[in-house]
C-alpha cells in the first residue's frame, strides 16, 4: 500500500503547524509506516473528546413545603452547580410570585387588593388562566377556590366534628361562582369576591418546568430530573428510573407498586395518604370535591406521566377527585398522557399505554435463615418503623445533611443497611460509623439512581422500616440489636444517634433528637397492609 501526496507540504491547525514535509519528499512514494504516522499526528492534533457526563445529585428541605431532589448531567461539577443555581433562583423567583402562603408574594398582594383589573406578572397571568382551562377541562373538578371546602373541613376538624350539611353547601356555592376576570389585552386580573384561592394543584409543576428550562441553558449540562415532593420532571439526555410509592404503606424503602421509566416527561403523583384531617377517628383526605365539598376517597392514588408538566400535575389531582370512569374521559382530552389509579377496593385503573412505561417487576429473592438449636429467628409478621424528622427552619430552603441508617448485632458487627442519603460521595467519610461498616460494600456495589413519586410530603418528616432481615435477606435470630442513626453536613455538625432494641413485644421507643435529626422514635409493630 502506497501513499502519494502531491499538492500539500504544511499542515496547520488552528493556524499553528504541527507537521511540514520536505518538498523533496513530495518526489517519492511514502510507505505504509510513514503514513500511519501522519495519520497519528493527524488524529493527536484533533479536537479531545468531551468529557463524560456524569449525574450530580443535591437534597434539600423546605422548598415549596416539602422537599427537593436535583440530578444533573454535566461534563464537570462548576457546570453541574451553575445550573443548580439557576434552577434554584428561578424557583424562588417564581415561589415570590405564586406562594399562598407567603404574605409578601405577588399572588397574595393581589388577593389582598381592591377587586379592580390589577396588572400581573406573566407567570401569575399563566398560572391563573392554566386554572380557569382546567377547571372547565375536568367539570369542576378542579378549581383553584377548593380552598373554600378545604378550610371548612380543617376548621371542624379543630373541634373533632363533621361540618354540617349547611356549611358544606354554602362552601359549594362560593366555589361555583366565578372568582377573577382576566383581561389579556391588558394583562390584568380582577377578583370578583373573597373567596380562598389557592394556586397548588399545579403551580408546583409550573415551577419545576421553569426552573428545568433555565438549567438547561447552562454550558455542559445535558439532563436533569427535578423531584419536587414526588412530583419528578425528566428532560433532555437522561431517562430516570422511578419508583410509584404504595398508598397503603408509610415507609420510604417499602416496595413500590410500580415501577416506569420516564424521559422528556414529567410524571406527578396525588393520593390521600398523607395529609388530610383526622375526625372521630376516621382519616379525610385533604384533596376535596370542588362539586360536593366531600374529601375525595374512592381513589387514593393517581399517578399521571404528560408531555407537559402542568398536565401531569393538574391530571394527577383531578383524577384523585374524579371516579376512575370519569379519569378515564379526562385524561383522552391530554395527548400522550398515561396514568395508574389505586382505588380504596385495592383496585387498580390504567391508561392503555401505561405498560409501555413499566419496567421488568424486581422480586428479590429471599431466605430464611436457619436456626442454631435453641434459637428463635425474628417474627416476620413483625416490623420496625423508624420515624425520622430532620431539622429545618421555617421559611428557609437547607441541604439535607448525609444521613445513613444501619443495624449492628450484639458484637457490633454489620448487619442490615436500611438508608443511606448524600449528595456528593466524596464526603461519605463525614458518617465515619458508617464509613467503616459499610464503606467497602458500598463501593464495590452501583448506588441506586432511581427516584419515587408520591402524594407530597411534609418536609423533613420520613419512616422507615426494618424487616428484621439482614444484607443478604435472611430473617435474623431473636437477640439485642443497635439501630444507628448518624448523620453530617458538609464540613459542619456531626451526630450519632444509636439504641438498642430487642424484638420481643409491640413497643415505642423515643429517642433524644440533635441538632440535625430533630426527632426519632421507634415502633416495633404487626406488618402494615402496604407489606401484608
Amino acid at each position: 500500500m502506497l501513499l502519494h501526496l502531491k499538492h500539500k507540504t504544511t499542515l496547520k491547525v488552528d493556524g499553528i503547524t504541527i507537521f511540514k514535509l520536505n518538498p523533496d519528499m513530495l518526489k517519492k512514494p511514502i510507505t505504509l509506516l510513514s503514513g500511519a504516522l501522519l495519520l497519528l499526528l493527524v488524529m493527536a492534533s484533533a479536537t479531545p473528546p468531551l468529557k463524560t457526563n456524569k449525574l450530580y445529585v443535591s437534597d434539600y428541605e423546605n422548598v415549596l413545603g416539602t422537599s427537593m431532589e436535583i440530578k444533573i448531567a454535566a461534563n464537570t461539577e462548576p457546570n453541574a452547580s451553575k445550573a443548580e443555581d439557576a434552577a434554584l433562583a428561578e424557583v424562588d423567583r417564581l415561589n415570590m410570585i405564586l406562594s399562598g402562603y407567603n404574605p409578601s408574594s405577588e399572588f397574595s398582594r393581589w388577593m389582598k387588593a381592591d377587586k379592580k383589573p390589577v396588572v400581573v406578572s406573566a407567570a401569575l397571568y399563566e398560572v391563573l388562566s392554566l386554572f380557569e382551562q382546567w377547571r372547565i377541562k375536568s367539570n369542576g373538578a378542579l378549581d383553584a377556590s377548593a380552598e373554600t371546602i378545604t378550610k371548612v373541613w380543617r376548621n371542624a376538624a379543630k373541634q373533632n366534628r363533621l361540618p354540617s350539611s349547611d356549611e358544606i353547601a354554602n362552601a359549594v356555592k362560593m366555589v361555583q361562582q366565578q372568582h377573577y376576570i382576566l383581561n389579556a389585552q391588558n394583562h390584568t386580573a380582577q377578583r370578583l369576591d373573597d373567596a380562598p384561592l389557592i394556586l397548588n394543584s399545579f403551580a408546583k409543576s409550573y415551577i419545576m418546568n421553569k426552573a428545568a428550562n433555565v438549567a438547561m441553558t447552562t454550558a455542559g449540562v445535558n439532563g436533569l430530573v427535578i423531584n419536587i415532593g414526588g412530583d419528578i420532571l425528566v428532560r433532555g439526555q437522561h431517562t430516570e428510573q422511578v419508583q410509584v410509592s404504595n398508598p397503603k404503606a408509610d415507609a420510604e424503602n417499602d416496595a413500590p407498586v410500580a415501577r416506569v421509566q420516564v424521559s422528556n416527561k414529567t410524571i406527578a403523583t396525588s393520593g390521600n395518604y398523607r395529609r388530610g384531617e383526622l375526625i372521630n377517628g376516621k382519616w379525610y383526605s385533604h384533596i376535596v370535591d370542588p362539586r360536593t365539598g366531600i374529601p375525595a376517597g374512592e381513589v387514593i392514588s393517581s399517578t399521571v406521566i404528560a408531555d407537559k408538566a402542568t398536565d401531569a400535575g393538574a391530571l394527577a389531582t383531578a383524577l384523585s377527585v374524579l371516579s376512575p370512569g370519569e379519569g378515564k374521559l379526562l385524561v383522552a382530552k391530554v395527548p400522550g398522557a398515561e396514568y395508574m389509579l389505586i382505588t380504596a377496593d385495592g383496585k387498580q385503573f390504567e391508561s392503555a399505554g401505561w405498560k409501555k412505561a413499566l419496567l421488568p417487576e424486581e422480586k428479590p429473592v429471599l431466605t430464611t435463615t436457619t436456626a442454631v438449636a435453641g434459637d428463635k429467628t425474628w417474627d416476620p409478621n413483625y416490623e420496625l418503623a423508624i420515624n425520622l424528622e430532620l431539622a429545618t427552619m421555617e421559611g428557609m430552603r437547607v441541604h439535607r445533611p448525609f444521613v445513613a441508617v444501619w443495624v449492628v448485632d450484639a458484637d457490633k458487627k454489620p448487619v442490615r443497611q436500611i438508608a443511606l442519603w448524600y449528595n456528593k460521595p466524596r464526603w461519605l467519610n463525614e458518617l465515619p460509623a458508617w464509613y467503616e461498616a459499610y464503606y467497602d460494600s458500598y463501593s464495590a456495589g452501583s448506588a441506586s439512581i432511581s427516584s419515587t413519586t408520591s402524594a407530597t410530603r411534609s418536609p423533613g418528616k420520613y419512616t422507615l422500616k426494618w424487616d428484621g432481615r439482614d444484607d443478604k435477606g435472611n430473617l435474623v435470630k431473636q437477640g439485642t440489636y443497635t439501630i444507628n442513626i448518624e448523620s453530617a453536613r458538609e464540613h459542619a455538625g456531626y451526630h450519632l444517634l444509636s439504641q438498642d432494641f430487642n424484638p420481643k413485644k409491640p413497643q415505642h421507643i423515643d429517642l433524644t433528637g440533635n441538632a440535625e435529626v430533630a426527632s426519632a422514635s421507634f415502633d416495633y409493630r404487626k406488618k402494615t397492609d402496604g407489606n401484608n
